[in-house]
């Protein structure tokens, strides 16, 4: 099991991304905008990747602050997509790497189908899109927006995902992934604790009753990402009434992507108490102290 971190030193930020999958920063740079923000404890949590993981072990050392390995898992419920962040698994673990494995091929097919339609109307090519990733990174729908501002047809990311890229504007294929419930078992099978990412989304919000909320609590469901600027008070109200009634911790993140988001790090952050709980629970990696 991770040794409880003692009084650990804010604040802590526990959702961030790199290049590795839909950031702007290399690891690197996420660890020094981190410091930057004067955090004590930054997540790298990029979807279906650990890839990023010793880079930033590597950028923290000797800066003072702790890095919180994870990993932003993709599931999908009823048409909507779901997000687990994965905390202090093992990134060895054979039946989550065969999963984030399928996970990364799916999206990148479904990737390559959406740019063959979107280059029906728009100038776009599939080698635009790579030209925005980085090599092995998870790629999606951020860097065809990102090809797309590019190649001058939207003006930034949140244009792109606001027409040509959004789920009613004609080009969007829905991703194949595992359905939560499955995604809490394979993280717990990992010695991971999971934790629903904003739940309070158009997506999650409306798929999740009690019985669906019940049923992953007891597979092992350990938190609730509550502070969050894409949870609406009213989501809020309800999921702090859910972490209540079944004990869960609570967290707060950014959501971070460098340039990719307006999120700003340290917007919304975790308490020394909720973190010291994951690091409990965690047994399939540690944090490791910059």
């Amino acid at each position: 099991m991770c040794p409880a971190v003692q009084d650990p030193r804010e604040p802590i930020d526990l959702h961030a991304h790199s290049r590795v999958s839909d950031g702007t920063e290399s690891p690197a740079e996420l660890v020094a905008a981190g410091v930057a923000a004067g955090l004590g404890v930054l997540a790298i949590t990029d979807h279906d990747s650990t890839a990023g993981w010793v880079p930033a072990f590597e950028a923290a050392r000797g800066t003072g602050i702790t890095i919180l390995p994870g990993m932003e898992l993709s599931t999908q419920l009823d048409g909507a997509s779901v997000h687990l962040l994965a905390y202090l698994i093992d990134p060895a673990h054979p039946g989550l790497l065969a999963e984030t494995e399928r996970i990364r091929a799916e999206r990148l097919h479904r990737a390559e189908a959406m740019v063959q339609r979107i280059a029906v109307d728009y100038a776009l090519e599939w080698d635009d899109v790579l030209a925005q990733a980085q090599p092995g990174s998870t790629i999606g729908r951020p860097h065809i927006a990102d090809a797309l501002v590019h190649r001058g047809h939207v003006a930034d990311r949140s244009a792109a995902f606001q027409s040509i890229l959004h789920w009613r504007g004609g080009y969007y294929r829905p991703h194949l992934a595992p359905k939560p419930l499955t995604g809490v078992e394979l993280i717990v099978a990992a010695g991971g604790v999971p934790v629903l990412a904003h739940p309070g989304g158009r997506g999650p919000d409306r798929v999740f009753s009690e019985k669906r909320i019940k049923t992953m609590v007891d597979a092992g469901l350990a938190g609730v990402e509550i502070g969050h600027r894409d949870n609406a008070p009213s989501s809020r109200e309800r999921w702090s009434d859910v972490a209540e009634r079944y004990g869960l911790i609570v967290t707060g993140s950014s959501d971070y992507h460098g340039l990719g988001k307006p999120n700003v790090l340290a917007e919304n952050t975790t308490t020394p108490e909720n973190y010291a709980r994951i690091v409990e629970l965690g047994t399939g990696s540690s944090p490791f102290e910059g």
